[in-house]
């Protein structure tokens, strides 16, 4: 037995005893954020002058940014394209373990494609990258988790790019989670492999295409944030990284009521360290999109464009469009057909893992290189698990 039940079961009745309580309060929150937000929701330059402001004394600020729509704006849900191309991508990884025989990582990217109006059936790909000694290591030892995600983000654009080449318009790629990168390891951003994530993006802006990233249950509060900062007094905007009135409050709760069936939100841009590193036609957007068609379902997702996309009304109306039928494809489960089939075809299951680590050590052996030890650790979750 690895958990005291009878621990967790009196600090779950804890839990249950309390959350009326959380729940009132939470609720206060958000009538106060949506009154807020309807009273600034015309406020946009006063707005933006103040998150500036902010953000030159606020190194970590992260918020949302007006462009040109009230904050409390629905758009309509637009007609769908007659035709259209959409391509997906999404990537799985395996990253490399010093605790395994070999060191070794592994990019996996799963696409597909289709065409509105096609009868024709998707085609799909799928393009696996095995990474080793030298390329596994950096001056600090081997790749970390988010290195190696930076390089699946990477191919995934890359991918991107040679399947939307001479496919008719408009040309729509989508992937799963935001476009924007942030790591803790300021490395990451910096690197080499950064910089060529930052040219793909160019490349699709080139091709003119209709590129987003697509956030499913977010829990992010960048509206709400940016409510917060309407709320600090000019002298403390030192604070406002700080200065949390609305604390718990997202913004899927707070758009909830004011989206619906396929409605999208007002077009903001990212305040964030990450942000600035995204240059002109790059600069970071998102938008939050009620994908259900339940008038009393709600379920909003948050949909990140660059700025060649946010600017461009007939663009967005087809991204918004194209999501919010994909997400009804697969009858209750709101969420893009097209991203669901790449994930399928991307995940690399713990026999495939197995089945690669046993043909890189057979090849080793082959070429009379002994493979490393792996370590006890490993070898005594190994003898764990070989049990269940």
């Amino acid at each position: 037995m690895s958990l005291d039940f009878q621990q967790v079961c009196e600090q779950v009745k804890k839990l249950g005893e309390t959350a009326p309580a959380r729940a009132q309060r939470l609720r206060a929150l958000q009538e106060q954020a949506s009154s807020l937000l309807a009273d600034h929701a015309g406020n946009l330059d006063g707005l933006r002058d103040k998150v500036g402001r902010a953000a030159t004394v606020s190194k970590n600020l992260r918020c949302a940014v007006p462009t040109g729509e009230p904050l409390n704006h629905a758009q309509p849900l637009p007609a769908a394209p007659a035709a259209a191309t959409l391509i997906a991508a999404d990537g799985s990884q395996i990253n490399p373990d010093r605790q395994a025989e070999t060191e070794y990582c592994l990019v996996n990217v799963g696409s597909i494609l289709t065409h509105i109006g096609d009868t024709d059936a998707p085609a799909t790909q799928i393009k696996s990258d095995l990474f080793y000694d030298p390329d596994i290591y950096t001056d600090n030892g081997l790749l970390t988790e988010a290195q190696v995600a930076l390089i699946r983000d990477l191919r995934e654009r890359q991918v991107l790019i040679q399947l939307a080449a001479g496919q008719p318009a408009p040309v729509l790629t989508l992937t799963d989670g935001p476009l924007e990168l942030w790591s803790r390891d300021e490395a990451v951003l910096d690197s080499r492999k950064f910089d060529e994530y930052l040219e793909a993006l160019s490349a699709l802006q080139v091709m003119d295409s209709i590129t987003a990233g697509y956030v499913d249950k977010p829990a992010s509060a960048l509206l709400v944030r940016l409510l917060e900062i309407a709320l600090l007094d000019e002298g403390r905007m030192g604070d406002a990284d700080k200065e949390r009135p609305l604390r718990g409050v997202t913004d899927r709760g707070l758009l909830e009521n004011i989206l619906g069936p396929g409605e999208r939100s007002a077009v903001f841009g990212i305040q964030s360290k990450t942000a600035s590193k995204y240059k002109e036609g790059l600069a970071l957007h998102f938008f939050y999109l009620n994908v259900s068609m339940k008038a009393d379902a709600a379920w909003l997702v948050r949909v990140e464009i660059p700025a060649w996309v946010a600017q461009d009304a007939a663009m967005l109306d087809t991204l918004q469009a194209v999501l919010a039928r994909q997400c009804q494809i697969a009858g209750t489960i709101s969420y893009p057909y097209l991203l669901h089939r790449a994930h399928e075809i991307a995940v690399v299951t713990r026999d495939e893992k197995e089945q690669v680590e046993r043909m890189i050590a057979q090849e080793l052996l082959n070429n009379g290189v002994r493979p490393g030890r792996q370590s006890a650790k490993g070898r005594f979750k190994d003898t764990q698990r070989s049990r269940k």
